[in-house]
C-alpha cells in the first residue's frame, strides 16, 4: 500500500505538542495527521488512481494543494445542519469531490471541440483544474459562514495564515448564504501556489472556466463547472441518505437559473417596451411585464429549450417565480400587481409581474425609461385568464422535511466505496444504454444512413439547434419520450444535406431517409402494429393534428428528458 500521504511536507509542522485545551475547543493538527484518517486514506487512493501520474507528479499537483487545504480547515465542517455537518466534514467533503468529479471526468475529451492532439497535451491540465474547483467551491465558508476563536477570546481569519492555537467556532447568525461563493477568491491563492496559477493561466479556455467557477459562474464555466456540481450532489445525497444515483442524473442547472435566463433573453430580445401594445413597461425602479404574455412566453421559451419541470400552469409558474426571488411580492404577499399605465391620453389597466431592472440588466446599459406613468390600484385582482385556473393546478404543498441530524465524528464511511462503484457503474450503464438503444457504430451498411440521421438528431437536440417543444418545432415531447414529426423532420435533414438527393428529386431524399430511420427499430409501433402515431394540438384559437413516430428509448437522444408538451395529446 503506498503510504505517500504521510509524507512530511516540507514546511508543514508536525502536530504540536499536547497542550492544555479548554472544553470546546480544538487542536490544530499537523495536515498528516488529518489527512492520516482511513476513509480519507481511501479517497486519497482513488484520487490518485484516477489521475493515472506517477508519483511526484501527483504530490505535486493533488497531494500538495490537498495538504494546504486540510491546514487551512482542520476540524471545521461543512454546513451548520446540511450535509457533512460534523467537525471535520469540510475536508471530506472537499476529498469526496475531487474523487467523484475526477471519475466524471474520465468521460470527457477536453476541451471540447478541439483537436485530438490537443486535447491529449492538455489533459493533466484539465483533470487538475477540475479537481481544484471542487476542492474548493467551498472554501469561502470558512471566511464569512464561521466565526472562528482562539482560546485566548481572539478572532481567526484564513487570510492569516493557518489555525495554530486552540480554537473553537460557530456559525454566523443571519449570514449571507451567497456570499461564501464570493469569499473563495480570498483563499484559493493560499492554497494553489504561484506555479500551479501560471501553469492553469496559460491555457485561455481552462483558465476563464475555472475562474468563473470559483466566482460562482457556474453559467460560464462550462463543463467544468457541470462536473463540479455533479460531484456536489452526488457526495451530499451520499452524505445526508439521499440517493446519489438520482443526484447524479439532476439537472446541472437550476430552475431558478433557467427563470432568470429566459427573462432576461425575452426582454432584451423579443418584448416591445414602454408603447402600446407592448409586453412591459420600464420605469426607474421597476420593470412591469404584462403577467399573462410574459408568463406564457416565458414557458413557450424553456419549453423549447428542451428544460425540464416548467409549471403548465400560470398560477404555479407565478410561484416559482416568486419563490426564487426573481419578481417582487405585493402586500397581501402574491405575486401579481394590478396597475394602470397611461401616456399621452392613453390608458389602460393591467395584472403585471414586477422585477428589479437590474436582474436583467445588471451593470449593462437599459432602454430609456417610459415617460407616462405606471400607478398602482388598489384592487390587485388576477386577470380572467388566470383567475379560472384551478386551485387544483398549484402544486400541493409537503410536508415539512426534518433537518438531518449531524453525524458524529467516528461515523461509519464504507460509503465512500459503494459511492465510487455507482459511479463506475452510472458511466457504464450510459455507455450501454448509448449502444443498446442506437446500435452500434459498426453497424451494417443497410442501417448506416439511419443511424446518421439519429446522430443528427442527437448533436441537434443537444446543441438546442434543433428546436423541441416549440410552436414551429419538429421534436416533441408526447408521454415521456421523444415524437418525431413526418414528413417536416426528414424534410429539414434531407435540405441540410443536399447530397442525398439523387439529381433534382428532394422528394426521394427525405422518404428513403424516413424509410432507414423505420429500419432501425428504435421507434415504438402503435397496437395494430402501424408506425405512426396521431397527436392533437390544442392552441387557444384552434385545434390540429400531427403524425409523427415516438422512440422507445428518449434518453439515447438526451438525458434527462423534457418534460411533455402540455399542448400535445396522443390520440393513437
Amino acid at each position: 500500500m503506498m503510504r505517500w500521504w504521510l509524507k512530511h511536507e516540507k514546511g508543514n509542522a508536525a502536530s504540536p505538542a499536547p497542550a492544555l485545551v479548554a472544553e470546546g475547543y480544538f487542536l490544530p493538527e499537523s495536515s498528516e495527521s488529518l489527512l492520516a484518517a482511513d476513509h480519507r486514506k481511501r479517497l486519497l487512493e482513488r484520487i490518485c488512481q484516477y489521475t493515472a501520474l506517477s508519483q511526484p507528479q501527483f504530490d505535486q499537483l493533488y497531494l500538495d494543494p490537498i495538504h494546504r487545504y486540510a491546514k487551512y480547515v482542520q476540524q471545521l465542517p461543512a454546513s451548520e445542519s446540511h450535509h457533512h455537518a460534523y467537525p471535520g466534514g469540510m475536508l471530506d467533503h472537499g476529498l469526496e469531490l475531487m474523487a467523484c468529479s475526477l471519475k466524471l471526468r474520465q468521460s470527457y475529451l477536453l476541451p471540447s471541440g478541439a483537436a485530438p492532439e490537443d486535447q491529449a497535451a492538455q489533459t493533466d491540465a484539465w483533470s487538475a483544474a477540475i479537481a481544484y474547483g471542487a476542492l474548493l467551491h467551498d472554501i469561502g465558508k470558512i471566511a464569512v459562514d464561521l466565526q472562528v476563536e482562539y482560546q485566548n477570546g481572539e478572532l481567526w481569519h484564513p487570510w492569516h495564515g493557518p489555525l495554530n492555537k486552540p480554537y473553537r467556532f460557530r456559525y454566523v447568525t443571519g449570514r449571507d448564504y451567497q456570499l461564501h461563493a464570493a469569499a473563495a477568491g480570498l483563499l484559493y491563492t493560499q492554497i494553489l501556489t504561484p506555479r500551479l496559477l501560471d501553469w492553469l493561466s496559460g491555457y485561455p479556455t481552462l483558465w476563464g472556466n475555472l475562474l468563473s467557477l470559483l466566482a460562482n459562474h457556474y453559467e460560464y464555466a462550462a463543463t467544468l463547472g457541470e462536473l463540479v456540481l455533479q460531484a456536489d450532489r452526488v457526495s451530499t445525497a451520499q452524505n445526508i441518505g439521499a440517493n446519489p444515483t438520482k443526484a447524479l442524473q439532476a439537472p446541472t442547472r437550476s430552475l431558478q437559473h433557467h427563470l432568470l435566463t429566459g427573462l432576461r433573453h425575452l426582454v432584451k430580445n423579443e418584448f416591445k417596451l414602454n408603447q402600446p401594445g407592448a409586453a412591459g413597461w420600464l420605469t426607474e425602479n421597476h420593470l412591469w411585464l404584462v403577467s399573462k404574455t410574459a408568463t406564457d412566453k416565458l414557458r413557450a421559451y424553456l419549453l423549447a429549450q428542451a428544460v425540464n419541470g416548467i409549471p403548465s400552469s400560470n398560477i404555479a409558474m407565478f410561484d416559482e417565480l416568486q419563490s426564487h426571488g426573481l419578481v417582487d411580492t405585493t402586500p397581501e404577499g402574491k405575486a401579481v400587481w394590478s396597475a394602470t399605465v397611461s401616456d399621452e391620453g392613453w390608458q389602460h389597466r393591467f395584472t403585471f409581474l414586477r422585477l428589479q431592472p437590474s436582474l436583467i440588466w445588471a451593470d449593462e446599459s437599459r432602454p430609456r425609461c417610459f415617460e407616462g406613468t405606471v400607478e398602482l390600484v388598489a384592487d390587485n385582482t388576477v386577470p380572467r385568464g388566470e383567475a379560472i385556473e384551478s386551485a387544483l393546478d398549484r402544486p400541493q404543498a409537503t410536508s415539512a422535511k426534518e433537518t438531518p441530524e449531524p453525524l458524529p465524528p467516528n461515523h461509519d464511511f464504507d460509503y465512500l466505496d459503494d459511492l465510487m462503484d455507482m459511479l463506475q457503474e452510472t458511466v457504464e450503464h450510459e455507455d450501454e444504454s448509448s449502444a443498446q438503444g442506437l446500435k452500434s457504430s459498426t453497424a451494417s451498411p443497410r442501417e448506416a444512413p439511419g443511424l446518421a440521421f439519429v446522430d443528427w438528431l442527437r448533436e441537434g437536440i443537444q446543441s438546442h439547434r434543433l428546436l423541441v417543444n416549440d410552436c414551429k418545432a419538429k421534436i416533441h415531447i408526447v408521454d415521456g419520450t421523444f415524437y418525431l414529426v413526418t414528413p417536416g423532420i426528414f424534410q429539414l435533414y434531407a435540405s441540410e444535406h443536399p447530397e442525398l438527393s439523387a439529381g433534382d428529386d428532394k422528394t426521394d431524399a427525405w422518404r428513403r431517409t424516413q424509410r432507414h430511420f423505420e429500419h432501425l427499430g428504435v421507434h415504438l409501433k402503435r397496437p395494430n402494429g402501424q408506425n405512426i402515431w396521431t397527436c392533437t394540438v390544442q392552441g387557444p384559437r384552434r385545434k390540429a393534428s400531427l403524425n409523427g413516430y415516438m422512440l422507445q428509448n428518449a434518453e439515447t437522444l438526451l438525458s434527462p428528458v423534457p418534460t411533455d408538451n402540455p399542448f400535445l395529446n396522443l390520440t393513437y
